[in-house]
């Protein structure tokens, strides 16, 4: 399958200057990712394993945050929906969203349920270990009945919804079918990146934007990322099981693999980089795809634009938001 011809460049002025007015809704799991950075200089003499020398911490918002700090930083507005616990992770990480101009109306507030937390350990630059603190159960029906009150009265005024699912619990298959529902009511375009517990919840969406791992799983295949005619195919047997309209597969070096609503692929090829670590890669591609259907650009260029910022944020260490600067420079040589 060759790769498919695109003018991205055509779409620089609507990055550049035509994002102001655009809102955007992310639902769903939302983190606090927290980094210990320092030098490992030794191994430990209790156990084969290196020492850190912490010399720097740093908080960050991660999960669905992250993909609205990507959103944000290229100059859209943004409304972020989701849980944080009642605990200091849960106040940190309101504090950063406050501190970055975003409201928090939509977040609501949980216990005993706490703030999901990954906290990170670099050492020399590169991640050692990753620590988890979290609950994975799904949202009790009170409060997801709370939370799916809260955003209805402003999902009128959004422009797309991102649905961002790290199966923590807050998208359960209730909320998802009464906002996808309410969506398609309000002919809302709805942009997908799932994990294995939701997978085939999500009918009649936009955009699903699935890696290849979680399409392998998702229907017990063993596909290789070179297979492309292999991936376009299962994607035929996923509609068939979940109809929906656009699908995006993320296929690591290989590029990804966008699949329209007539099952024509569009492969676009990975640009060359330095990969210093691929956290958050995901939320930055579905933030743009997000941006895209918004603008109502067509698929296979959505594809070529995400698939750009993916691996620019790769070149960064920890999970870091898009630069807005260097995607436009580079989406002008496209």
């Amino acid at each position: 399958m060759a790769p498919a011809p695109m003018n991205v460049s055509a779409y620089v002025p609507a990055f550049r200057d035509q994002l102001a007015d655009l809102r955007i809704l992310v639902v769903g799991d939302l983190m606090l990712d927290r980094y210990l950075w320092g030098r490992v200089t030794r191994i430990s003499p209790e156990a084969p394993v290196p020492i850190v020398d912490v010399e720097a911490r740093d908080n960050r918002p991660g999960g669905a945050a992250n993909v609205a700090l990507n959103i944000a930083g290229l100059g859209a507005q943004v409304s972020l929906a989701g849980t944080v616990g009642q605990d200091d992770e849960g106040e940190i990480l309101l504090h950063l969203l406050e501190d970055a101009g975003f409201a928090t109306e939509l977040i609501l507030r949980t216990h005993p349920r706490p703030t999901t937390t990954k906290t990170r350990v670099i050492g020399n630059n590169q991640q050692i270990l990753r620590v988890d603190r979290e609950v994975r159960d799904p949202l009790p029906d009170a409060d997801r009945a709370q939370l799916y009150a809260q955003i209805t009265a402003q999902i009128g005024d959004c422009d797309a919804i991102i649905f961002e699912d790290y199966d923590k619990g807050v998208l359960t298959p209730e909320l998802i079918g009464q906002l996808t529902e309410r969506a398609r009511a309000q002919a809302i375009p709805t942009v997908v990146d799932p994990k294995y517990r939701n997978f085939l919840a999500y009918r009649g969406v936009t955009v699903f934007k699935p890696n290849l791992k979680e399409l392998n799983e998702a229907l017990s295949l063993r596909l290789d990322k070179a297979d492309l005619e292999g991936i376009r195919r299962a994607i035929g047997e996923l509609r068939d099981k979940m109809p929906h309209h656009g699908t995006l597969i993320t296929l690591s070096e290989n590029g990804v693999l966008a699949v329209d609503e007539h099952l024509r692929a569009h492969h676009v090829p990975a640009h060359y980089r330095k990969i210093a670590d691929v956290s958050g890669a995901g939320d930055t591609v579905v933030a743009l795809m997000g941006i895209a259907m918004a603008r109502k650009i067509p698929l296979a260029e959505a594809a070529a634009i995400a698939n750009l910022a993916g691996g620019l944020v790769c070149e960064e260490v920890g999970v870091v938001p898009i630069n807005k600067a260097r995607l436009l420079e580079e989406m002008q040589d496209l």
